[in-house]
């Protein structure tokens, strides 16, 4: 059978997950009766409820006769670890673009590796049908995006199609067609994508996806450069300077058929599958037939920008509510996540109870802090901060990232201002449709640490803010930080509603009445620029004498809500976030008072 190797590249939220359930829905994937699930791509919790793709995930479909291999590629540059890998399985991408949005940062980031990898794209415009689309113009901005990045002149030719991915339409007009389906896409899959090219010699195949599973073991998924493979077949496992890691059998392959992986007893050159039975190999690494000598090469990954302490949780509430809180178990599963994320850099410390785990970006880590809490983790991270380095010349050489935020026009002013406070450079401002408009900067990463919020709240939440990393550049100097200080407990206990009613002058809360609070935690936002220990136990005084008005409940403010997110990005260098199965809560490094003064001065005299 003819096969394809497709990826599809897209920004956050512009539909591309939707558009393979209509894929999968129109190649007859499905039975006529079977209960389909919505996003059926984006399989994890997490994903699920932030609408996002997080990690790469294959599929195939069959149209006239030829397998067509899909691949679904995260949309956020924090997890493009993914990305670069995945690219190397594939022949051709659709570069699915919002009608209205046009191409995004992220889009920018995928495509422009996918250029560099020589992959010939094809332009599909989704959400055709919106009242706002600007079809022509975003054609317009697709060809200045691709010439921008160096494409080709065949790059340069792509074809377009226009469409809704939700309706499960695609044409070569913007005008829905009365047959209308995503047979042209498919048609022009078979036309435009090369059949994939193949090696000559013996099984060759690096890996791309790492996954663990609880009765095949370690599962790795990749495309078979050269030759083919059997069951129970030989093999060797190279690492990327030609060391050899192991020699095993193969005890599994699987092939993607639809969403199901199904096992089959050999596979050829051209095709992606999964196969299972060797303990040590791992991504970016080549699976060989015994008589290889030569490694194939992988695509090389970008950097870390941001790293954060994970800590072993020593607050009074340790190991009440989660049951893996040891250093050993924390590290063991550290280590496992880096083995299937080459985006992921993790380093122990000297006291051997905390780890520097280091990534592309703010998301990336609290997605991974997210997955450990809901396993039963109970740990305790610091604030994010970004990896420097020095030049050759010695020079301290920060990360700078290309910001470009959507906002309304009323909002711009401020939002200008607050990123100049933060050393960034704007580099463009333009009229985007609808009384808004597109600035673009050039911003250090350590001064968008916390301010996606602040931005909410200065545009009432209407600005969109998209970041990609662009290059190291010298440092550019003190960024102020955050100009609240913060309310702690004077001591342990449950929060009383008298006592937070009373400390609403001080500021607002982060708690709710109820709530178990220790010495040294963070309750409340204090409206000063110093931080404040406050009594939140303290109940009211009881007489036997009763006055009119006295007894009547006392009506609190809502608490802000401090997700994991916020949190991360608000804390300063002297706090950390308590993470729990059950709770988020912020702290102090140093719970007691007398031990924070004594740091204080020490940082003062160093």
């Amino acid at each position: 059978m003819a096969i394809r190797n497709i990826a599809i590249i897209a920004h956050v939220d512009h539909g591309k997950t939707t558009l393979v359930d209509e894929l999968l829905k129109q190649s007859g994937v499905y039975r006529e009766n079977e209960r389909v699930q919505e996003r059926a791509m984006d399989s994890g919790d997490i994903e699920k409820e932030r609408g996002i793709t997080i990690l790469a995930k294959a599929t195939s479909v069959e149209w006239k006769g030829t397998r067509i291999n899909i691949v679904d590629t995260p949309g956020h540059a924090d997890f493009g670890g993914e990305v670069e890998r995945i690219l190397s399985m594939v022949d051709g991408a659709i570069v699915l673009v919002d009608a209205a949005e046009g191409p995004m940062p992220q889009t920018k980031f995928v495509v422009g590796k996918a250029l560099k990898v020589g992959l010939r794209p094809i332009v599909a415009v989704n959400k055709i049908d919106r009242s706002d689309a600007r079809a022509d113009e975003v054609i317009n901005e697709v060809f200045d995006l691709f010439a921008a990045l160096d494409a080709t002149d065949e790059q340069l030719d792509f074809p377009i199609l226009y469409g809704s991915g939700r309706d499960g339409w695609m044409a070569p007009e913007t005008e829905k067609p009365a047959d209308a389906s995503l047979a042209p896409l498919f048609d022009l899959v078979l036309e435009h994508v090369p059949e994939p090219t193949v090696a000559e010699g013996p099984f060759r195949m690096i890996g791309t996806i790492l996954e663990a599973n609880p009765f095949l073991g370690r599962i790795i998924t990749g495309r078979i450069h050269s030759g083919s493979i059997k069951s129970n077949q030989s093999v060797k496992v190279l690492s990327g300077d030609g060391k050899q890691i192991e020699t095993g059998r193969i005890s599994k392959i699987l092939a993607f058929r639809g969403l199901e992986r199904q096992p089959v007893e050999e596979a050829h050159a051209g095709d992606i599958v999964a196969i299972a039975g060797l303990s040590k190999g791992t991504v970016a690494d080549t699976f060989c037939d015994p008589s290889v000598t030569e490694p194939l090469q992988a695509q090389p990954i970008d950097p870390p920008t941001v790293t954060m302490s994970f800590l072993v949780n020593d607050s009074p509430l340790a190991g009440t509510e989660g049951d893996k809180v040891t250093s050993r178990v924390i590290r063991d599963r550290l280590l496992k996540e880096a083995e299937g994320n080459v985006a992921l850099k993790i380093e122990e410390s000297d006291s051997k109870d905390s780890f520097y785990v280091s990534g592309r970006g703010e998301l990336q880590l609290a997605v991974l802090i997210e997955t450990m809490r809901r396993e039963g983790f109970e740990l305790a991270v610091s604030r994010p901060r970004v990896v420097m380095h020095k030049d050759e010349n010695g020079t301290l050489m920060e990360p700078i990232e290309e910001v470009v935020i959507d906002v309304d026009e009323e909002h711009s002013g401020v939002v200008v201002q607050k990123m100049s406070e933060r050393k960034a450079e704007m580099t463009e401002l333009r009229p985007s449709g609808g009384d808004r408009v597109r600035l673009v900067f050039y911003a250090p990463t350590r001064g968008l640490i916390g301010y996606q919020s602040e931005l909410l709240t200065d545009t009432r939440g209407t600005a969109v803010m998209n970041r990609l990393f662009h290059d190291y550049q010298p440092y550019k100097g003190e960024i102020g930080g955050r100009t609240n200080g913060v309310l702690l407990s004077n001591q342990p206990g449950e929060a009383v509603a008298y006592a937070m009613f009373n400390l609403e002058d001080r500021g607002p809360m982060i708690i709710e009445p109820g709530d178990k609070v220790y010495q040294g935690m963070i309750i409340g936002i204090h409206t000063r620029d110093n931080d404040l220990e406050v009594n939140v136990l303290k109940g009211k005084q009881l007489t036997n004498i009763r006055s009119a008005g006295k007894d009547e409940a006392v009506k609190l403010t809502p608490p802000i809500k401090m997700t994991l997110d916020r949190a991360l990005s608000w804390i300063q260098d002297d706090e950390l976030v308590e993470v729990t199965p059950k709770n988020i809560r912020l702290r102090k490094t140093y719970l007691d008072p007398v031990d924070r003064k004594r740091m204080e001065k020490t940082k003062a005299t160093a």
